[in-house]
């Protein structure tokens, strides 16, 4: 089947199976690695993607739904990883293993372009389906407003802490030059997490 999609601005046409998941249509026709694979069944987020601006599980999302769409990865977030959300997981150090990290960031920045300013709750009720196996939650959730005050060009707000804050932010690999998990929060063709699923064309 001939699908058209649109990804990070980039026109393509490809000739894929229907049922294939999108996931697999990033990762192995595209090589879009950012987007990982988790679970599957879309319980854990691993894979969030937008399409048509929502955030989307890629690993139970049909090539021939998105037939037509625009769809924006982590490798789309910003040209040179200096998104706010970006910014903000970098100087509030939240990644640990990283893993899911890219999931994450694609579920708030679809909150952030819904909700400028959004509150506990609403980071809460918004990330609820991302899991992170590091539980770097707190983390996560400082580093939204943390990004929410970047992009309003203002301090952050209370609760949400700063560069500075260290509560909720343990520097689990070491000192300034430790990149543990971090590069997971831009994506690239360096990266192979994922690919040795018996479930990925690439592995048959």
């Amino acid at each position: 089947m001939n699908v058209t999609i649109h990804v990070n601005g980039t026109r393509h046409t490809i000739d894929v199976p229907p049922e294939m998941p999108l996931l697999w249509v990033l990762r192995d026709i595209l090589d879009l690695k950012g987007t990982k694979f988790g679970c599957g069944i879309a319980q854990c987020g691993a894979c969030t993607v937008h399409v048509n601006g929502n955030p989307t599980r890629s690993c139970i999302t049909r090539a021939s739904v998105v037939d037509g769409a625009e769809i924006r990865t982590i490798e789309g977030l910003s040209p040179d990883g200096t998104h706010a959300l970006q910014r903000a997981w970098m100087e509030l150090d939240v990644p640990q293993c990283g893993y899911c990290q890219a999931g994450q960031l694609m579920s708030a920045a679809a909150l952030l372009e819904d909700n400028p300013a959004p509150t506990d709750e609403d980071i809460d009720r918004a990330m609820n389906g991302n899991l992170c196996r590091c539980t770097t939650y707190l983390r996560i959730r400082r580093a939204i407003h943390h990004a929410a005050a970047i992009r309003g060009r203002q301090s952050p707000v209370d609760g949400a802490g700063g560069p500075d804050a260290i509560e909720g932010r343990e520097h689990i690999g070491g000192g300034a030059d430790d990149t543990g998990g971090r590069g997971h929060i831009y994506g690239g063709a360096g990266d192979t997490g994922g690919r040795e699923r018996i479930d990925s064309p690439a592995a048959r």
